[in-house]
């Protein structure tokens, strides 16, 4: 962290990082960038939301933030999740950033630590990255000074205090909306009953009732880990199909289907295929075989899609 003088200084006979210098050679923050240049660079592919210089720090719409999936993904890929807010950034010069995007630019950032909701060790009150931002219309580099993220990244292994962050779009607007939301995630994860991984569907039947119309289709789910997982559709004459998810050896008749925002849901949502394999029918004729797919099919329809804006 530079002291207020210094810094003072800087934005004043600096324009407004409109002709930024580097760092002194002699300054920690020269260091730091020149290592952040190797481990950083490569997690800088995608610009980040779009922020004008003059604009108040606020969340994103609904329509441009993160979903749901974004956030388990960002979360799960990530090692250190905090809340930071900018202290100090440096626009890297051309030749220091030659694979840029056209209207992008490269920053370094040094920040203070808010709060650091995951972490596999603790850090001081500063944090450095680099991350890539769209210029502002005229031209110059987006001010993003005393402005609060939330960041996912690896926390370096050669670099104290640095972080590479998973892709520029993983430094979000930090707000009560977000920060909640991202928390609520982060306690899911942590949580003793996680949900295994889905990797596929295995083994799938469906029988008919005694009375028309009526059915029950269960299939059994493939997980990384191997726990036992099913699904299972119920129709009955006059009624609107019910289905459930059933975690363990038994199909449960009970069973119900996942809550919206949950591991589970993201689990089924993102990761069951699109159609059943050819090979997961344990009946060969094919009125059977006909309802199980019109049963998997009613599952993904209620599942809804896995939307995702920056995973």
């Amino acid at each position: 962290m530079q002291d207020g003088a210094h810094k003072a200084a800087r934005k004043t006979g600096l324009a407004g990082r409109k002709s930024m210098p580097m760092p002194s050679p002699v300054t920690p923050a020269k260091t730091l960038l020149a290592g952040l240049l190797a481990v950083a660079t490569p997690a800088c592919v995608s610009a980040g939301p779009t922020m004008s210089q003059d604009a108040a720090p606020v969340e994103l719409p609904a329509s441009q933030a993160p979903t749901y999936a974004d956030l388990v993904t960002m979360a799960t890929q990530s090692d250190t999740v905090a809340v930071v807010a900018v202290e100090d950034q440096i626009a890297f010069p051309p030749e220091r950033a030659p694979n840029v995007e056209p209207g992008k630019v490269r920053l370094y950032i040094e920040a203070l630590t808010r709060s650091l909701l995951i972490a596999p060790q603790g850090v001081g009150s500063e944090l450095v990255f680099v991350v890539d931002q769209r210029r502002d219309a005229d031209g110059d580099a987006p001010d993003l000074e005393e402005r609060s993220f939330v960041i996912f990244g690896d926390l370096s292994r050669s670099q104290p205090g640095a972080i590479q962050l998973l892709s520029s779009d993983s430094m979000l607007p930090a707000g009560p909306q977000i920060e909640a939301r991202v928390r609520r995630v982060l306690t899911q994860l942590a949580a003793a009953d996680a949900p295994p991984a889905i990797t596929g569907v295995r083994d799938v039947i469906s029988v008919p009732g005694n009375l028309a119309g009526e059915s029950e289709t269960q299939m059994f789910v493939e997980t990384e880990d191997g726990t036992p997982v099913s699904l299972s559709v119920i129709r009955r004459p006059g009624m609107a199909p019910e289905w459930g998810v059933s975690l363990g050896e038994l199909v449960d008749s009970s069973a119900r289907s996942p809550e919206p925002e949950s591991l589970l849901w993201f689990q089924f949502a993102c990761f069951l295929p699109r159609e059943l394999p050819g090979d997961s029918f344990l009946q060969n004729d094919r009125a059977s075989q006909r309802q199980a797919r019109e049963d998997y099919a009613f599952i993904l329809a209620q599942l809804g899609p896995c939307e995702r804006r920056f995973t």
